[in-house]
């Protein structure tokens, strides 16, 4: 094997293996080194891509045990085949990280098995899993190395009654009771699949409110909505400590306002309590600069040592989410290449796939009025629009902020069925800066769900006609 090239990248997730690609597309020798044995990074394999599958598979177990009988559809002696739904999880997952290998030989790009370490700015070694070492030569070099799970002091995660999501995924039975230390994306989503599931699920979160970071009018709303779904929740509240005794786990925590104690036991308890950067032994010894444990890059994606980048979630702009690493990964390669690869920040959807589904785009109003810019609202019930109302599916709005003066939309959120398919239409708007006048004044489709979109535009102006 020929071992010099003109990009190797290192790692083959989301922001990896489609770095690689648009290498290889744009004529550069490429090669991308993975240890996991797989490509498709944490999204593939033990993220994003099973995480659906459980949702989705568990949301129809859930209708068919609780709602199809009322909408006429009868059904009895309805079963859950746990080993039969985490088969058809792992075959879907089988599925698309062959189709990412598929797609490196498609596009000629070199697929190096094993864990690579950056020796120079033109040098890479990989030890593969027999421990033979082997050198590369390269002209740039992308980290792209993603992130891990993190934890809290003194509680270890062993993936047996302590979890990561990557254990929270495999469970070979139903948990009788699940504890889950934090309420963020990933609490909520594992959450939801296992309470559909047959368990009885409580959240602790250190906030007075679940998933940071979103809309506090998306917030409330969703927290109503999944108390009402039979979710258990501690807010404000500090987990002090998590022990197992005879294969049961034991969670001790402490109320912020009240100072009450409480302990509860349990068979299961999944840490999600968000993600840090996988940030190896050879980027510190390399002297590569850090930013609060991420890799800090200019805006060419370029890290403190000239000719080596990095992308995705081991550096310090934006979300840690997989589309925005892709996007990474395409404008470093064009970068490169000598053309003007870019992401706008400001333009990066994000989902919480629950049921009803959460998506934003833009700015919350908290953040407006931190950054005191004046806005106004309009806001519309999907109780108002007729598709939601005949598929049953009426819980949440659509909530479009524009700028008071200019009218530009600044940021929309959405809970509800089918809001991450919905969001596409207000990230493309945003990226074209759409007024809400633009969006109210584009025909929407009648019977559809984004009649809501439409609606909520008007609502800006004060002129919705639904509602």
């Amino acid at each position: 094997m020929d071992k010099n090239f003109d990009v190797i990248v290192i790692g083959g997730g989301p922001a990896g293996y489609v770095c690689a690609i648009r290498s290889a597309q744009l004529g550069f020798k490429t090669a991308c080194i993975e240890s996991r044995g797989t490509l498709g990074g944490t999204c593939l394999n033990v993220g994003c891509i099973p995480s659906k599958s459980l949702l989705n598979l568990s949301e129809n177990y859930h209708k068919v045990q609780n709602e199809f009988n009322n909408l006429g559809i009868e059904s009895s002696n309805v079963k859950l085949n746990l080993s039969k739904m985490m088969s058809n999880k792992n075959k879907s997952v089988l599925t698309l990280t062959k189709g990412v290998e598929y797609l490196f030989k498609k596009n000629k790009i070199t697929y190096l098995k094993g864990k690579g370490s950056i020796l120079s700015k033109n040098s890479v070694s990989v030890l593969d899993e027999s421990k033979n070492k082997t050198n590369y030569k390269t002209k740039n070099v992308v980290i792209s190395t993603g992130s891990i799970p993190s934890s809290l002091p003194g509680i270890k995660i062993d993936e047996n009654n302590i979890v990561s999501s990557t254990g929270a995924l495999s469970f070979n039975k139903v948990p009788k009771e699940l504890i889950i230390i934090g309420g963020g994306y990933i609490g909520l989503e594992m959450g939801s699949v296992w309470k559909r599931l047959g368990s009885k699920v409580t959240v602790i979160e250190f906030l007075d409110h679940i998933i940071p970071g979103m809309d506090k009018d998306i917030s409330n709303e969703f927290l109503k909505i999944l108390i009402k779904q039979g979710i258990n929740f501690k807010l404000n509240s500090k987990v002090t400590n998590v022990k197992v005794v005879k294969d049961k786990a034991i969670i001790d925590f402490t109320n912020n306002k009240s100072s009450k104690r409480e302990r509860i036991e349990c068979d299961k308890v999944l840490v999600a309590v968000g993600r840090k950067s996988n940030i190896g032994e050879d980027i510190v010894k390399l002297g590569i600069k850090l930013e609060k444990g991420k890799i800090k890059v200019n805006k060419k994606f370029e890290t403190s040592i000239k000719g080596i980048y990095a992308v995705g979630d081991c550096i310090q702009l934006g979300p840690m989410l997989a589309h925005k690493a892709e996007d990474e990964g395409i404008a470093v390669a064009e970068i490169i290449a000598g053309q003007a690869g870019h992401v706008n920040y400001e333009v990066i959807p994000a989902v919480i796939y629950t049921s009803p589904e959460v998506a934003a785009v833009g700015k919350t109003e908290q953040e407006l009025q931190k950054e005191s810019i004046k806005y106004k609202i309009g806001k519309f019930p999907f109780l108002a629009n007729s598709r939601a109302k005949v598929n049953n599916e009426t819980e949440g709005f659509v909530k479009i902020i524009a700028d008071d003066k200019t009218d530009k939309v600044l940021g929309v959120h959405i809970i509800g069925s089918h809001a991450g398919t919905m969001i596409a239409e207000m990230a493309l708007a945003m990226e074209f800066g759409a007024s809400s006048e633009d969006i109210a004044r584009t025909c929407h489709a009648h019977p559809t769900h984004t009649e809501a979109v439409k609606e909520a535009a008007l609502a800006v102006d004060k002129r919705p006609i639904h509602f």
